[in-house]
């Protein structure tokens, strides 16, 4: 692929990432100029490329974009890609990059000049009558764009500031042919079809309510699947020698000043007054497993301490980021903080790896690791940043796993390893992390006394499997398309009896399966079987339907329907009590 870089030089690029970028970067040039000649009022701000496709925020004045206009912008774009315009870079003084812009009414190119270094010359590209500010590369001619769509708009504050203008923000994909366009596009349709939002309405497991923006409502179907990953939570936290704590969910502000929370992370806080004093509604748990440690003496002989809490935290997000159940305001963190000697750090850390593979595994997910180093807002000492940032390092070079770096996105307290797994139709999602911390045993002043009698402070580790469980909750159900397996689904079976005259025979078994402790339902409507088990298999999803007729009642057997295999197998019911129990337990 050809290129033309901002000083005016065309070069080949060979890495497809890269080509693609590049590819993008264009296409998102091409919608603005595109977007510039339906509005010629149209005020841009950002254009960049994604690891998704492109967008460009635009103050579009009194004027509103819906799907038709995005068919319009769409046409539009073809013409100039078909009027094949080259792309040709120049680059003006500071002062006369703002006369162009300011000669151009682009009022938030001028205000981002104006963040620019002062001494800095301005790079811009032209195509036809649209100039835009850019250090590039792009492609050299319009028509090397061949596959491109525009996807949907939102609202999104200039900079990324509440306090600043919404703007809207223009969604596009572009790849370089068009049967790639084609397959992502059918991703699309896939992922629209699994997703969790609607698949939670048809099997009434969360709803959202007007009355509480960005905090879910469980509802009993949604509740069953809830507690059955906390129960599988506690299970293998109880093996490992985990002990489970709850701490409250207002403390004083004088806890998070010490956290360090207050100072770096306030604006995400809920805050209200008891006694005349500030309190705040947790964001996170670490502080108050903290006070835990702190309210008994340690002896090295209690190290490693490994403390778990399924903790409720609430942290204010943006109300045009809300989505579903993967952006909320309040959510279950399944968290963990192990107080440790600096020698244990490296089996500590392999612990929690190996406890997070299976939990991944368990789903059938695959991931891979980066390891997030030092942010410029932090605290704490080089010396202890390096000290944990080799610890994280070398227990993943130790298990001999791969990993890729992070540069700069550690927590503010310490870094961190993410996991990002990888779900059924491609993309990934970060859920589990480690954080090594050496700052919050310092600041709470934390001790534990060793083997000479000596006061030493322990290292402490914070992490998750599942990260938010509400969120855990939406990727699975994506992942699986709502076809839960049978340990985790809400409704593990439903009993359909063919008609009135099998009702009680139904029952019994019924009774039979809640006395073994298996979700069920008895749908006793006066509807066809037919309806029943469709609606059984489609909408709620279940795996298991026992299909009761005359037959069935004279011979004292169930006719089980399985929901993946769509075959239906005659056996007697304590058989199948017994075969799904087993499978439930050992949560296959």
């Amino acid at each position: 692929m050809k290129v033309i870089y901002n000083d005016g030089h065309v070069a080949e690029v060979e890495e497809k990432e890269e080509q693609l970028h590049i590819l993008r970067h264009t296409a998102a040039h091409i919608m603005a100029q595109a977007i510039k000649r339906l509005y010629p009022e149209a005020d841009f701000a950002y254009g960049p490329a994604t690891d998704k496709g492109f967008y460009y925020d635009v103050d579009l004045g009194d004027s509103t974009v819906g799907e038709e206009d995005l068919v319009k912008i769409e046409n539009e774009m073809r013409k100039i890609v078909k009027e094949n315009l080259p792309l040709k870079p120049f680059i003006l003084p500071r002062e006369e990059a703002i006369a162009l812009m300011e000669e151009r009414k682009e009022s938030y190119k001028v205000e981002h000049i104006g963040d620019l270094d002062e001494d800095a010359a301005i790079s811009f590209y032209q195509q036809g009558e649209y100039i835009d500010m850019c250090v590039g590369p792009h492609l050299t001619y319009t028509k090397a764009l061949k596959a491109f769509k525009l996807t949907k708009t939102s609202g999104a504050y200039w900079k990324n500031d509440k306090n600043n203008k919404m703007l809207t923000r223009i969604y596009g994909i572009a790849f370089a042919s068009q049967a790639e366009l084609d397959d992502y596009l059918k991703l699309l349709e896939e992922a629209e079809r699994r997703d969790h939002r609607k698949i939670g309405k048809e099997m009434n497991l969360f709803m959202m309510s007007d009355e509480g923006p960005g905090f879910p409502f469980f509802l009993p179907s949604g509740m069953a699947l809830k507690n059955a990953l906390i129960e599988y939570w506690r299970h293998i936290h109880y093996r490992d020698n985990y002990v489970e704590v709850s701490t409250p969910l207002i403390m004083n502000r004088r806890l998070w000043e010490t956290s360090g929370h207050w100072d770096h992370y306030k604006d995400n806080m809920y805050s209200t007054t008891i006694d005349e004093e500030t309190y705040c509604i947790k964001p996170m748990n670490c502080p108050g497993g903290v006070m835990v440690y702190k309210s008994q003496l340690h002896s090295y002989r209690d190290l490693p301490l490994r403390v778990g809490e399924l903790g409720l935290v609430h942290r204010h997000e943006l109300k045009g980021a809300l989505h579903g159940l993967f952006r909320v305001r309040c959510f279950t963190q399944d968290d963990a903080h192990i107080f440790m000697t600096k020698d244990q750090i490296t089996d500590e850390i392999m612990n929690v790896v190996h406890l997070i593979n299976e939990v991944y595994e368990k789903f059938g997910f695959k991931y891979f690791i980066e390891l997030s180093t030092r942010p410029e807002d932090s605290m704490g000492s080089d010396e202890d940043w390096n000290a944990a940032t080799e610890g994280l390092k070398g227990a993943l070079e130790k298990l001999g796993l791969p990993y890729t770096i992070n540069e700069g996105d550690g927590a503010f307290y310490g870094p961190k390893i993410d996991f990002h797994l990888e779900d059924s139709l491609g993309r990934t999602w970060q859920c589990g992390t480690i954080q090594l911390d050496f700052q919050m045993p310092i600041n709470f002043q934390l001790e534990y006394t060793d083997e000479n009698g000596e006061k030493q402070r322990p290292i402490m580790i914070h992490r998750v499997c599942f990260g938010s469980i509400e969120r855990f909750i939406g990727i699975i159900t994506e992942h699986f398309a709502g076809k839960f397996p049978a340990w985790l689904a809400p409704v593990q079976v439903k009993v359909l009896p063919v008609s009135e005259k099998t009702l009680e025979y139904a029952t019994d078994i019924y009774e039979q399966l809640r006395a073994a402790g298996i979700r069920c339902q008895l749908d006793d409507r006066n509807e066809k079987i037919g309806y029943k088990i469709r609606e059984a298999q489609a909408v709620d999803r279940v795996p298991y339907m026992l299909i009761l007729g005359a037959k069935e009642a004279e011979s004292g057997t169930i006719s089980v329907r399985n929901r993946d295999t769509l075959e239906t197998t005659e056996m007697s019911a304590a058989d199948f009590i017994k075969n799904l129990c087993d499978e439930i337990k050992n949560r296959k």
